[in-house]
């Protein structure tokens, strides 16, 4: 159980920080370019900074998923993420989002629930059938 409320508190995190991300770097007073000082007086954007701190804590969560469960379970299911970024950017950025890119979502959302229905850790199991 608590693999799961990690890995909801996880796409959720990533997805918020992704949105407020996204919304402040597109509302700022003067667009980004490659001078680096352009991005650190971004990061004093109110969203940005937000953004990047929920991307932060999510990368932490994402630390402990990988301490409970097998990377090839937390990876597929954590891809749930752009199917919620498809969602957000559609809705709340009112970006046009493609056939071709609902599409996409679909086949992510089937793939990560395909491997949401198997076990999250097979490392212990392997090891209980080695002593057998």
């Amino acid at each position: 159980m608590r693999v799961y409320a990690v890995l909801v508190f996880f796409i959720a995190l990533k997805a918020a920080g992704n949105l407020s991300l996204a919304w402040g770097m597109k509302h700022l007073a003067h667009p980004a370019t490659t001078n680096p000082i352009d991005y650190v007086l971004a990061m004093l954007s109110p969203f940005v900074a937000l953004g990047v701190a929920f991307l932060i804590v999510s990368l932490l969560a994402r630390m402990a998923l990988l301490s409970y469960a097998d990377l090839t379970f937390i990876l597929p299911v954590t891809a749930i993420g752009y199917v919620i970024a498809a969602f957000l950017g559609r809705f709340f950025l009112h970006e046009q989002v493609s056939a071709a890119r609902w599409a996409g979502t679909v086949l992510i959302f089937g793939g990560a629930a395909l491997v949401s229905a198997t076990p999250h850790a097979t490392t212990a199991a392997a090891s209980l059938g080695e002593g057998a």
